[in-house]
Parts: structure tokens; sequence; C-alpha cells
């Protein structure tokens, strides 16, 4: 949990954050795991998280390190480049027995990989790991801060992975595949970590999703973006709440991809949007 910081003003995000506030606007019961400063920033975002009914028990507060900030860049065409302050509150996550009574009793449980360049968070997040009955890597690589040994590790201990198109590419290398293809290398990285759903999104051209053995696609959505902050957020948090209600693969992924058009099409990670609004863009 942090703030994006843009040139003209800042916003409430982080990438584990921005999938809870989704998926809890979409009707789940959320609980979010993270550490904020005993600062003005940190005492923000438990009002918000509050005001959104997200559960903040297992929110801790660091005397020593500050609330996350991200210097947020947004170039020409809408897309953001982060500059990610280190060491934050949220380096610092220590494990406890609530936590992990929590964790065991949740039908899921998603994390990223970013939380792992510091070694206490890291720590944390392996315990849990271990609790969990359901996992979904949101893999956010942000140089410097990820080693390939690392992502492997948290690639085997998952049940579902979510990359964006950069990503597949530079890890499906790293681990020395030798295809090119899309599809190739989403067989190739399931076959390497033995994980059955793994979901690719392709900016402004829609996502693959590759479910036990099948692919879907969906070719995206047209809008004018305004910034991309968030909108992978939103697509996982949809696609993810359809999946685990046993709602239909091709079904979800359009709900997701639509979802994840209309926050670009919006200002920040976190804009309202409606069912009746998601329907009427789909036009169903």
């Amino acid at each position: 949990m942090l703030w994006d910081e843009f040139p003209t003003h800042k916003k409430i995000g982080g990438a584990p954050l921005n999938v809870a506030l989704r998926m809890n606007s979409l009707g789940a019961t959320i609980t979010i795991i993270s550490k904020i400063g005993n600062d003005t920033n940190g005492e923000e975002i438990i009002k918000y998280i509050d005001n959104h009914k997200v559960n903040s028990e297992l929110i801790q507060i660091d005397n020593d390190y500050k609330t996350g900030v991200v210097h947020v860049m947004i170039n020409e065409k809408g897309n953001a480049s982060y500059d990610i302050h280190y060491p934050s509150a949220w380096d610092k996550i220590c494990i406890s027995d609530k936590m992990i009574k929590i964790i065991s009793d949740a039908d899921a449980f998603v994390f990223g990989s970013l939380v792992c360049r510091d070694e206490v968070s890291r720590s944390t997040l392996m315990t849990l790991l271990d609790k969990a009955k359901y996992k979904i890597l949101d893999a956010n690589l942000r140089a410097p801060y990820y080693t390939l040994d690392i992502l492997i590790e948290l690639m085997n201990k998952a049940d579902f992975i979510k990359l964006n198109d950069e990503e597949l590419v530079e890890i499906s290398k790293k681990m020395n595949s030798p295809y090119n293809s899309f599809e190739q290398n989403i067989k190739f990285i399931s076959e390497k970590t033995n994980t059955q759903q793994i979901c690719v999104t392709k900016g402004a051209f829609g996502a693959v999703l590759y479910n036990k053995g099948k692919f879907y696609y969906n070719s995206g959505y047209f809008v004018n973006v305004v910034d991309t902050v968030g909108a992978g957020d939103s697509f996982l948090a949809t696609l993810i709440i359809r999946l685990l209600k046993g709602k239909s693969p091709q079904k979800s992924l359009n709900y997701a991809c639509a979802i994840g058009a209309l926050v670009a099409a919006s200002e920040g990670a976190n804009p309202d949007i409606s069912i009746e609004q998601l329907k009427s863009f789909m036009n169903i």
C-alpha cells in the first residue's frame, strides 16, 4: 500500500491494494496485508480503506520506516513508469498468528513479486504461501527489485500466474525457453512451474488466458487512454472473482478486459465502475 505521486497530484495505490479494492467492489470479502509508516500518509490510507469496507486488521504500523511512495511518470501514450522508494514500511511486514489464521481460512491469496525485494517481507510471504489454499501471483517486475531465482520460486508455489506481455518475454528468455510465440512460452512456463492457469495481458490488445490446457482470447476494447495505472490490477481482480465463482473462462476474460479498458480510460488506479456501466460498455 502506497501513494502514487504524479507530476501534478497523488493517489492511493499499490498493486495488491488496487486488486483488493476492485475485488471488494465486485462483492468479495477482502482482508489486505501490508504495512504503513506512523505518518499522515499512512493515516490517510487507513481511512481510505476503511471507507471502502476492506478489512484493515492485518495492516501493521512501523515507527522506523515511512509509508510507501512511488513517483509515477506518464508518457504521451498514457503509459506509466515508476520510481519506487526503498526501503518503505511495506518492505518490513512481519508474520503474525492472526495473519496465518486468516490466510489459512481464505478461498484465495493474491500476492505480488515486488514485496520480495526485502528479506523481512519476503520471509513473511513464503510462510503464508505454505498456508494458503489457492495462490495467485501477480508478477510486477520492477528493475532492479527482482531475481530469476525468486521469481521461479514464486511461480512454483502459485496456482495462477498473471503476467504482462513484456514480462512473459523476459521470464521466458531467462528460463531459457526455445520458443518465440505467446502460446508456446505460456505452455513452457506452465510445464516448468506446474501451474495450470496463466494469464498474459497485452495492453490495448487484450489478453490470453491458459486455463487447464486450453487457451482463451480477447483482443481488447478501444478506449482513449488517460493513464494505465491500475488497469492490470482491476483486470486481475475481475478475472479471479469470476473464475472463483465458476464462471466460464471466456466470459471471465471478456469482463476482465473490459474493466481494464475502463480503468485505463480514467484517471488513477481505482475509479468507480458500476456493473451497469461495464455491461453498457460491452454491449451486453
